[in-house]
């Protein structure tokens, strides 16, 4: 068997999309069954980036798993600047049994995956960040039923990492993707591209555009994401005023379907990408979303350890048995 990673949202066939979701809500329904680190096994979980629901959901999902999560901080090892990507991965691949790493570059995660033997996760890099798209995917099935031939607006600053997984990801569930942003702030061809190929495979499709009311017309899903992430303080008011007709408010969502839900990935600024009206209000599904980043990551790392055939037999039947 080789070893399996999760570096972009198409690192999973659309057919294993629907294994670890379904996986998911299996453990999320029965959250101790399944413990491929049992021992406890460590896993490693590094973080060049601040972070709450991230580093809460892998070291309460790792912990739950049976194993112990040993979080790494900046500066706390030698990892990029001492030593390289390739030599920790050669060492920590004799201790551990899965390396997360919340990171800015994706040729960092590449790099680790490449010389590791065991899986590697993006925790989040500049480009993508899978694993919370496996979360709002989940919750999306939970709120929707299925995912398949269901509509998602995506509003704001697309040309982030959120745009980009909530573009793959979502046609890899077989969902109509738009995206709406500024001309300047739209996703590179390369991941629309990419995009389009998966969703030809899926029957999902894509739009991307500058008009939020284009995508937000009868839109079942409708998604956010903060106009400034860190590193782009300084740009706070010049973004304010570009990306101010992609607020999701009263009248953005008076635009989607009727019922549509909210999804925003967190921290949230009330006022800002979003209301408070609608952030707190009866169409907002955030924190049901925040939840499932520990069923879904759950569910991940156990289907990883499965596929790449570092799991004990019972583990196995019974993750092979939560897909079904």
């Amino acid at each position: 068997m080789r070893i399996r990673h999760f570096l972009t949202d198409l690192d999973l066939s659309p057919a294993e999309l629907d294994q670890v979701l379904t996986l998911a809500a299996t453990m999320k329904a029965d959250p101790y069954a399944i413990k491929p680190l049992a021992g406890p096994q460590t896993a490693a979980v590094f973080f060049d980036k601040t972070s709450t629901r991230t580093r809460f959901s892998f070291a309460a999902g790792i912990s739950a798993l049976g194993g112990s999560p040993l979080v790494v901080n900046p500066g706390e090892s030698q990892l990029g600047h001492k030593e390289t990507i390739a030599d920790t991965a050669r060492v920590l691949d004799r201790m551990v049994s899965l390396i997360i790493w919340r990171t800015y570059a994706q040729s960092g995660l590449k790099e680790m995956a490449a010389y590791s033997s065991v899986p590697v996760i993006n925790a989040l890099s500049d480009d993508y960040h899978p694993c919370q798209l496996l979360a709002d995917l989940l919750t999306v099935r939970e709120q929707l039923g299925t995912t398949q031939g269901r509509s998602l607006a995506y509003l704001g600053d697309a040309a982030n990492n959120m745009a980009n997984s909530y573009l793959l990801a979502g046609v890899n569930a077989g969902m109509d993707v738009r995206i709406a942003g500024p001309q300047d702030y739209l996703p590179e061809p390369r991941i629309v591209e990419a995009a389009r190929a998966r969703a030809a495979q899926t029957g999902g499709s894509v739009l991307i555009t500058s008009d939020p009311a284009e995508a937000l017309r009868g839109a079942e899903v409708v998604a956010t994401d903060t106009w400034i992430s860190m590193g782009q303080e300084q740009e706070k008011e010049a973004r304010l005023q570009l990306f101010g007709e992609y607020r999701v408010d009263a009248a953005a969502m008076a635009q989607a379907a009727p019922g549509a839900v909210v999804l925003h990935c967190l921290p949230a600024y009330r006022g800002v990408e979003i209301s408070a009206e609608v952030l707190d209000g009866p169409q907002s599904v955030v924190w049901d979303e925040a939840e499932n980043r520990l069923h879904a990551q759950k569910a991940l790392m156990a289907w990883l350890l499965v596929e790449s055939g570092l799991a004990d037999a019972e583990t196995e039947r019974l993750v092979r048995a939560g897909t079904r």
